[in-house]
């Protein structure tokens, strides 16, 4: 049994979004497999922006109350699965805002005389994002950019690994039966936790 944290990452709070369905998907088959999972909807959170690097550095002292709990989940996790529309060819700034909150020097990594010490290591993440633009599109033409950035800069930075991605396109125009075939594929991961 692994401890599984969804983080939805689709600043929208109403909730009837693509990337909530998958998410509920994902937790569905990870519960039904045993998995412990937490789900943090990011919109649901109050929370400041970091305005600058001195706020940043005060690490886990610095850290707004309403996230004290993430980071406890997300430092306790053996699976982490962030879920978010693609805005602007990236993720939204309201979930940049939020792990540049919860990831903090003194969470999920800290400094020893200039180097990074990994703290998320023996983590495991996976990153579901949607788009409307074609899948292939967004990989080959544009290079997947910022799912290779938050996977690399981020995610690979404070020691998780593996470290693997789904990307649905053309969300707008999928039909129900093709969405449906998204979902099962997101309940089967969440089963594997993977």
């Amino acid at each position: 049994m692994k401890k599984i944290v969804i983080i939805q990452g689709h600043p929208d709070p109403v909730g009837n979004r693509l990337c909530h369905a998958l998410a509920e998907a994902y937790g569905e088959g990870a519960r039904a497999a045993g998995h412990a999972v937490e789900t943090i909807r990011v919109s649901k959170l109050d929370f400041p922006l970091l305005r600058s690097q001195a706020d940043y550095l005060t690490g886990v002292e610095g850290t707004p109350e309403a996230l004290e709990p993430v980071q406890r989940l997300c430092r306790d996790a053996d699976h982490i699965v962030l879920f978010y529309p693609l805005w602007l060819g990236t993720m939204p700034a309201l979930l940049k805002g939020f792990l540049e909150q919860v990831f903090r020097p003194g969470v999920a990594f800290e400094y020893t005389k200039g180097i990074p010490k990994m703290l998320f290591r023996g983590k495991s993440a996976r990153v579901v994002v949607t788009m409307g633009m074609p899948a292939l599109a967004y990989r080959w033409y544009f290079g997947a950019h910022s799912l290779k950035s938050l996977e690399r800069n981020i995610l690979k930075f404070v020691g998780m690994k593996p470290v693997r991605d789904t990307v649905f396109g053309m969300v707008e125009d999928a039909s129900d039966d093709r969405r449906r075939r998204w979902l099962d594929r997101m309940r089967r991961f969440g089963e594997r936790a993977l």
